[in-house]
Protein backbone atom coordinates (compact mmCIF):
# COMPACT_ATOMS: atom_id res chain seq x y z
CA UNK A 1 0.00 0.00 0.00
CA UNK A 2 1.13 3.53 -0.34
CA UNK A 3 0.97 6.79 0.97
CA UNK A 4 -1.89 7.95 -1.23
CA UNK A 5 -3.66 4.59 -0.73
CA UNK A 6 -3.47 4.81 3.08
CA UNK A 7 -4.70 8.34 2.84
CA UNK A 8 -7.46 7.09 0.47
CA UNK A 9 -8.43 4.98 2.95
CA UNK A 10 -8.64 7.01 5.49
CA UNK A 11 -11.14 8.94 3.92
CA UNK A 12 -13.36 6.01 2.58
CA UNK A 13 -13.22 4.79 5.66
CA UNK A 14 -14.85 8.17 7.50
CA UNK A 15 -17.26 8.38 4.23
CA UNK A 16 -18.64 5.16 4.83
CA UNK A 17 -19.11 5.56 8.55
CA UNK A 18 -20.87 9.26 8.22
CA UNK A 19 -22.91 7.60 5.24
CA UNK A 20 -23.65 5.00 7.95
CA UNK A 21 -25.25 7.65 10.65
CA UNK A 22 -27.02 9.65 7.70
CA UNK A 23 -28.54 6.50 5.84
CA UNK A 24 -31.54 6.49 8.09
CA UNK A 25 -31.96 10.17 8.89
CA UNK A 26 -35.21 12.06 6.83
CA UNK A 27 -34.48 15.36 5.68
CA UNK A 28 -36.15 17.10 8.47
CA UNK A 29 -34.34 15.16 10.94
CA UNK A 30 -31.34 16.74 9.43
CA UNK A 31 -32.12 19.90 10.79
CA UNK A 32 -32.61 18.70 14.39
CA UNK A 33 -30.16 19.97 17.02
CA UNK A 34 -29.46 17.29 19.45
CA UNK A 35 -29.35 19.75 21.79
CA UNK A 36 -29.63 23.55 21.90
CA UNK A 37 -27.22 25.88 20.17
CA UNK A 38 -25.39 22.75 18.36
CA UNK A 39 -25.31 22.51 14.78
CA UNK A 40 -27.78 20.42 12.96
CA UNK A 41 -26.39 17.48 10.88
CA UNK A 42 -27.52 19.62 7.31
CA UNK A 43 -25.11 22.84 8.38
CA UNK A 44 -22.48 19.88 9.21
CA UNK A 45 -22.76 17.91 6.60
CA UNK A 46 -22.39 21.66 4.19
CA UNK A 47 -19.77 22.70 6.50
CA UNK A 48 -17.44 19.10 5.82
CA UNK A 49 -17.96 19.98 2.04
CA UNK A 50 -16.82 23.47 2.15
CA UNK A 51 -14.47 22.84 4.11
CA UNK A 52 -12.50 19.79 2.25
CA UNK A 53 -12.97 22.36 -0.95
CA UNK A 54 -11.15 25.32 1.08
CA UNK A 55 -8.41 23.39 2.98
CA UNK A 56 -7.10 21.81 -0.11
CA UNK A 57 -7.02 24.84 -1.90
CA UNK A 58 -3.65 25.46 -0.21
CA UNK A 59 -2.53 22.30 -2.20
CA UNK A 60 -1.05 23.52 -5.57
CA UNK A 61 -3.02 21.37 -8.64
CA UNK A 62 -6.01 20.86 -9.81
CA UNK A 63 -8.95 22.65 -9.75
CA UNK A 64 -11.56 23.43 -6.94
CA UNK A 65 -14.90 22.12 -7.83
CA UNK A 66 -17.52 24.52 -7.71
CA UNK A 67 -19.98 24.17 -5.42
CA UNK A 68 -23.96 25.56 -6.31
CA UNK A 69 -24.31 29.80 -5.75
CA UNK A 70 -24.18 30.53 -2.13
CA UNK A 71 -23.50 27.01 -0.61
CA UNK A 72 -20.82 28.40 1.32
CA UNK A 73 -22.50 31.31 2.53
CA UNK A 74 -25.13 29.03 3.33
CA UNK A 75 -23.28 26.59 5.25
CA UNK A 76 -20.61 29.60 7.29
CA UNK A 77 -20.77 30.17 10.96
CA UNK A 78 -23.20 33.03 10.64
CA UNK A 79 -25.85 30.59 9.39
CA UNK A 80 -25.00 27.83 11.82
CA UNK A 81 -27.28 29.45 14.76
CA UNK A 82 -30.54 29.93 12.56
CA UNK A 83 -33.74 28.94 14.19
CA UNK A 84 -35.12 27.78 12.62
CA UNK A 85 -32.84 26.16 9.36
CA UNK A 86 -34.05 27.43 6.39
CA UNK A 87 -32.37 27.12 2.86
CA UNK A 88 -31.00 23.62 3.63
CA UNK A 89 -30.21 20.92 1.05
CA UNK A 90 -31.98 17.06 0.93
CA UNK A 91 -29.71 14.50 2.45
CA UNK A 92 -29.19 13.05 -1.62
CA UNK A 93 -28.21 16.84 -2.35
CA UNK A 94 -25.69 16.34 0.42
CA UNK A 95 -24.14 13.06 -0.48
CA UNK A 96 -24.28 14.00 -4.18
CA UNK A 97 -22.40 17.03 -3.85
CA UNK A 98 -19.94 15.28 -1.04
CA UNK A 99 -18.78 12.37 -3.54
CA UNK A 100 -17.96 15.35 -6.25
CA UNK A 101 -16.20 16.68 -3.91
CA UNK A 102 -14.30 13.78 -3.16
CA UNK A 103 -13.50 12.66 -6.68
CA UNK A 104 -11.33 16.15 -6.64
CA UNK A 105 -9.82 15.33 -3.79
CA UNK A 106 -8.74 12.05 -4.85
CA UNK A 107 -7.81 13.55 -8.35
CA UNK A 108 -5.47 16.35 -6.72
CA UNK A 109 -3.96 13.25 -4.64
CA UNK A 110 -3.15 11.71 -7.28
CA UNK A 111 -1.42 14.23 -9.59
CA UNK A 112 0.71 14.88 -6.57
CA UNK A 113 3.98 13.63 -6.99
CA UNK A 114 4.52 11.35 -4.04
CA UNK A 115 8.01 13.37 -2.67
CA UNK A 116 5.28 16.57 -2.45
CA UNK A 117 3.40 14.78 0.34
CA UNK A 118 6.69 15.20 2.48
CA UNK A 119 6.79 19.14 1.90
CA UNK A 120 5.78 21.66 3.86
CA UNK A 121 2.18 22.67 4.59
CA UNK A 122 2.11 26.74 4.13
CA UNK A 123 -1.57 26.62 4.76
CA UNK A 124 -3.91 28.59 7.54
CA UNK A 125 -3.24 24.76 9.59
CA UNK A 126 -0.01 23.92 9.40
CA UNK A 127 0.25 23.98 12.96
CA UNK A 128 -1.96 20.83 12.92
CA UNK A 129 -0.64 19.37 9.52
CA UNK A 130 2.79 20.37 9.24
CA UNK A 131 3.07 18.44 5.88
CA UNK A 132 0.83 17.96 2.62
CA UNK A 133 0.59 14.25 3.77
CA UNK A 134 -0.76 15.72 6.83
CA UNK A 135 -3.22 17.90 5.48
CA UNK A 136 -4.91 15.48 3.30
CA UNK A 137 -4.63 13.15 6.46
CA UNK A 138 -6.25 15.97 8.67
CA UNK A 139 -9.09 16.56 5.89
CA UNK A 140 -10.20 12.78 6.05
CA UNK A 141 -10.45 12.72 9.84
CA UNK A 142 -12.38 16.20 10.05
CA UNK A 143 -15.34 13.84 8.94
CA UNK A 144 -15.24 11.58 12.09
CA UNK A 145 -14.85 14.68 14.22
CA UNK A 146 -18.17 15.45 13.12
CA UNK A 147 -19.68 11.71 13.58
CA UNK A 148 -19.76 11.62 17.28
CA UNK A 149 -22.03 14.77 16.79
CA UNK A 150 -23.74 12.85 14.64
CA UNK A 151 -24.34 9.57 16.52
CA UNK A 152 -25.53 11.92 19.47
CA UNK A 153 -28.16 13.00 17.57
CA UNK A 154 -29.22 9.24 16.46
CA UNK A 155 -29.63 8.66 19.94
CA UNK A 156 -32.14 11.33 20.38
CA UNK A 157 -34.18 10.69 17.77
CA UNK A 158 -34.02 6.93 19.19
CA UNK A 159 -32.42 5.41 16.09
CA UNK A 160 -30.38 2.02 16.45
CA UNK A 161 -26.92 1.83 17.24
CA UNK A 162 -24.53 1.40 14.37
CA UNK A 163 -21.15 0.75 15.48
Amino acid sequence: MTAKDAIKSVFNSNFNVLSQYVSDLTDAELLVRPVPQANHVAWQLGHLISAEIGLLSWIPGGKPLELPSGFVERHGKETAAVEPPKGFLTKAEYLSIFKKVREQTFAKLDQLPDADLDKPNTGRLAQFAPKIGELFLLVANHQMMHGGQFAVLRRKLGKPILM
